[in-house]
């Protein structure tokens, strides 16, 4: 059981169905929760297996219908589970009563009695008593099938009345009686006990009949007789009647009408303890003793696991499906934002256009001034500075920047030509130089007529905005 988280055990009746939900404490199976589910309506999502049932497994249980099962008891020489299988196997013809190719079979070895003793422990030597649980294949595929409709795939097919017959306390010889046996209306389960050992199961009926006590003490009665003839019933039984309030008021008088007898009653275990029982049984019962079919335990397998790679798959194309909606959801937003971008730059182009061609348009007014001052600096700086000597033919103000300036001095004079070069090219206004001092100017002379002597340099203007 310690490897079990939880447990689910599932009961099917003719209107409604019993969920219990069992969780694992201490080595046992404790009750979370009990509900009652109608006919039409669906499951919790408890019952199904999901990503964490691989860390916390858990068990499904589903109660087969008594009527659909088959009890038996075999005296067995005591060996492991395995070894009390293939024994059962080899009688497994002389047990069933269906043909063995049509036979689902399970067994449930019982520990000694810790009831009344054997008479001789020396005569029944070293065996070990083994109930045989079979059912018709095609009554559980069918069962099976009804339970996969409602979203529940079990992992195990018990029967719940053999676990209020292990809780029943033995205390002699005798027959106990357990009526009603979880849904199975009109029917009982006998349970013959001698000498401490568990001798035989069957089931009886009482069909809805003037004559039902006579009908049920006939099937008694002959269950002894066949006790006599085997051996193993010795004296008369005690009968014992495990049931309810209400079933002992229907079954009390069937079997002193159809016994002559008084049946001792005893109270059953609730149901919700039987559950348990159910639960703790199956968690720590072998894989190989289980009325499921081996096909539909591969099979509910590997839907869980083909499930499981759905689901991841799943998951991921829809992480892959949101990241590529995250991805356009931003790509759109971006793409509004440049829209918006772009239709204010639209709105702004016609007054930007405008602005820059007043601007330039200004430059240029402004450099056409600048200019117009310039050339007038350099009149002005001419006049102060030439010397009266010399005699200023020309001058010459070309693009923008450049001022030649042509004129004559007499013989003699050239040093007077010098300074005036060199006093034009350190000329300042508002304390700035005039003309960049460090282009050359160029300075040349030339023959004139009359015995004079003709010059020529040429300055440069430093940078408007230099200058100023």
């Amino acid at each position: 059981m310690a490897r079990w988280h939880s447990c689910n055990v599932l009961h099917v009746g003719p209107d409604s169905r019993r969920l219990w939900q069992f969780d694992a404490r201490n080595g046992s199976f404790a009750l979370d929760r009990e509900q009652t589910v109608s006919g039409d309506g669906s499951l919790p999502g408890q019952v199904n297996k999901t990503w964490r049932s691989l860390w916390q497994p858990k068990l499904n249980v589903a109660l087969l219908p008594p009527e659909n099962v088959f009890l038996r008891v075999a005296q067995l020489p005591r060996a492991s589970v395995e070894e009390t299988l293939s024994m059962v196997e080899l009688q497994l013809e002389k047990l069933s009563p269906i043909p063995v190719t049509q036979v689902v079979w399970s067994i449930h070895p019982l520990e000694k009695s810790t009831g009344a003793p054997r008479q001789s422990e020396a005569a029944a030597g070293d065996l070990q008593t083994v109930i045989v649980l079979l059912a018709e294949r095609k009554t559980v595929e069918e069962y099976l099938g009804r339970l996969e409709g409602q979203g529940y795939l079990a992992d195990r097919l018990e029967l719940p009345v053999l676990d209020q017959l292990l809780a029943t306390k033995i205390t002699g010889d005798g027959a106990w009686i357990y009526p009603g046996a979880w849904g199975g209306a009109g029917t009982a389960l006998v349970a013959w006990w001698q000498d401490g050992v568990l001798q035989n199961l069957t089931f009886i009926s009482a069909p809805p009949a003037t004559n039902r006590g006579a009908l049920v003490g006939e099937q008694l009665t002959q269950m002894a007789w066949a006790g006599e003839l085997e051996g193993w019933l010795k004296s008369r039984p005690t009968w014992h009647l495990v049931a309810d309030e209400v079933a002992a008021a229907e079954w009390e008088p069937l079997l002193h009408e159809g016994l002559g007898e008084l049946a001792l009653v005893e109270a059953p275990l609730p149901l919700g303890q039987i559950a348990a029982l159910t639960a703790r049984r199956a968690g720590d019962a072998n894989t190989r003793c289980n009325l499921l079919p081996a096909e539909y335990s591969v099979r509910y397998r590997q839907q869980f696991a083909d499930r499981l790679w759905m689901r991841g798959l799943f998951s991921v194309v829809a992480v892959y499906l949101v990241g590529v909606a995250i991805y356009f959801a931003a790509l759109g937003a971006q793409k509004f934002r440049t829209y918006r971008v772009e239709h204010e730059v639209a709105q702004l182009s016609g007054s930007y256009t405008n602005t820059i061609e007043i601007k330039t348009r200004a430059q240029k007014l402004k450099d056409r001034a600048d200019l117009q001052f310039a050339a007038l600096d350099c009149w002005r700086v001419t006049a102060e500075l030439m010397p009266e000597a010399l005699t200023l033919d020309s001058s010459i103000f070309a693009d923008g920047r450049k001022l030649t300036l042509r004129g004559t001095a007499p013989k003699g004079e050239d040093g007077s030509v010098l300074n005036f070069s060199a006093a034009m090219r350190k000329a300042t206004v508002n304390n700035k130089p005039l003309f960049d001092a460090t282009k050359p100017d160029n300075l040349s002379y030339q023959p004139a007529p009359g015995g004079l002597v003709g010059w020529t340099f040429s300055l440069e203007l430093k940078g408007v905005e230099e200058s100023q």
